[in-house]
């Protein structure tokens, strides 16, 4: 039946233009109106009609990225964390390592003797390992395969690795239009556009340092990787941005993240306050309460909040013999009646010198103190459900161990437990991203050069005489070590 139906529609292809051709003749309206309805917009997809809605149940049909195949040069921190991210949704990621070496990360900070450590293990989930001297002549013919065969390459070596090796853009475009080339360095274009830049070094050179800590002190880095894991999360998003687009254009691009433009998109609030500076103090910060001047760039605001709801970390039950006994508190304007209510100050809700969000600004060093006295005689959990019965938004500072102990992060994959062939069973990061119809699972990183194989004959399609010979030419080994003359 199914075969009658497509010679049917064949035949009447023909059948539909001849009728065409006669009403183009006369200008007349009922002439216009096929041709109106010919010019009016398909949806598309760019290689087509969009796809019917599949039949099968939500997360049955496989993962978001399916299909998609990432060669990934990454190393250390920001590159893996985008390739990571895109494996997680399904994505298939072939890391190329040094042979005998590997991404250097697996080496670093060992805490399991004959194991990769956990900072190599944490940021390479979900993915494929294949070994590649590319400085051998067989190792650039498997490269060279790679490329055709992937679409997207990622890579964050430091300025102008990638072109000494062969692989400029150019060169991989003519391989493969298609191929998106996407970059992490650490500055844009500019005279700091050759410099190396790890982690610390984005977060002064991004404005983050500068404003965190308090004003007394020195500037501080925060325990948040923004200058690495950021600009990995956001390489990620330019990465599908890039493969949509390629949906219409059908061919590939460059997509740079650069390191400094990551940690400022994450600090652009103190970008916003440096504005505000021209016209006035900024009311929310500690010091206009103590009537220190400002001077002519965004301070460093201590635990205040970077909003227009004050916001300050306060002491709780067991603090400071606990470290982390304490709670973010919110004066959220619209719940301070709740807030005098529950500190035991009622009439604070009708005075003219607390009533108001104006008039609380210079005294926010005074409540904040008498809030403290509340929040010390209960602990941090017993002040968050106090303040969430009523609205009040806190946040008890939770410290790693209490995160990795969590029950609920676990059911929900945040943290998830991993099991590895050499260093057992550790505790990771899951998927942060939940969706509905794309399922996400955490599954080991790869042992060095664990994929070779496989890679070669099911991706690149090489036959055993082949795979034979690039192996036995030493391209995708660790060169012999030559014992020294004695």
């Amino acid at each position: 039946m199914a075969k009658k139906k497509q010679k049917a529609k064949a035949k009447s292809k023909p059948v539909a233009k001849k009728p065409a051709k006669k009403a183009a003749k006369p200008a007349t309206r009922k002439a216009a109106k096929p041709a109106a309805k010919t010019a009016a917009p398909k949806k598309t997809n760019g290689n087509g009609a969009y796809p019917r809605p599949s039949a099968k149940p939500f997360g049955q049909d496989g993962k978001a990225l399916q299909g998609v195949r990432i060669l990934d040069f990454t190393h250390v921190q920001s590159g893996p964390t985008c390739t990571q991210l895109l494996a997680w949704f399904g994505a298939d990621v072939i890391k190329v390592e040094r042979p005998g070496v590997g991404d250097i990360t697996r080496g670093q900070l060992v805490d399991v003797k004959g194991a990769d450590s956990l900072y190599f293990t944490m940021l390479n989930h979900n993915k494929r390992s294949i070994t590649i001297d590319s400085k051998h002549p067989q190792g650039m013919r498997v490269l060279n395969a790679l490329i055709k065969s992937c679409d997207v390459l990622v890579e964050n070596f430091a300025p102008g690795a990638l072109d000494r090796m062969g692989l400029t853009w150019d060169y991989i475009h003519k391989l493969n239009p298609r191929m998106i080339v996407a970059s992490v360095k650490g500055f844009g274009p500019g005279p700091y556009e050759d410099c190396k830049v790890y982690e610390n070094v984005a977060q002064c050179a991004g404005g983050s340092a500068s404003t965190t800590g308090f004003r007394d002190g020195p500037p501080l880095v925060t325990g948040a990787q923004i200058g690495d894991s950021g600009t990995g999360l956001h390489l990620a998003l330019g990465i599908v941005t890039a493969l949509y687009q390629r949906n219409r254009t059908g061919r590939g691009q460059k997509v740079l993240c650069a390191m400094q433009d990551g940690v400022l998109n994450l600090s652009r609030v103190k970008l916003r306050d440096q504005q505000r500076l021209k016209h006035g103090p900024l009311t929310e910060y500690s010091q206009y309460g103590e009537g220190i001047p400002f001077g002519d760039a965004t301070p460093r605001a201590g635990n205040d909040s970077g909003g227009g709801q004050p916001g300050r970390i306060l002491k709780c039950k067991g603090a400071p013999e606990d470290p982390n006994a304490y709670i973010y508190f919110i004066t959220q304007a619209p719940v301070w009646g709740e807030i005098c209510d529950i500190i035991g100050e009622p009439t604070w809700k009708t005075d003219p010198e607390y009533a108001t969000p104006k008039a609380r600004l210079p005294k926010l060093n005074q409540i904040f103190e008498r809030i403290e006295q509340w929040t010390m005689t209960l602990t941090k959990f017993e002040v968050m459900n106090a303040c969430n019965a009523v609205d009040i938004p806190v946040g008890p500072i939770l410290s790693m161990k209490e995160i990795a102990e969590e029950k609920s992060l676990r059911d929900t994959g945040t943290v998830v437990e991993v099991d590895h062939p050499t260093r057992g069973k550790y505790l990771t990061v899951g998927n942060p991203i939940k969706m509905s119809d794309s399922i996400s699972e955490v599954r080991r990183s790869p042992l060095l050069g664990e994929h070779t194989d496989e890679i070669l004959s099911d991706v690149l399609g090489f036959k055993a005489a082949e795979i034979a010979e690039i192996k036995n030419s030493g391209a995708l080994s660790a060169p012999e070590k030559k014992e020294k003359a004695a």
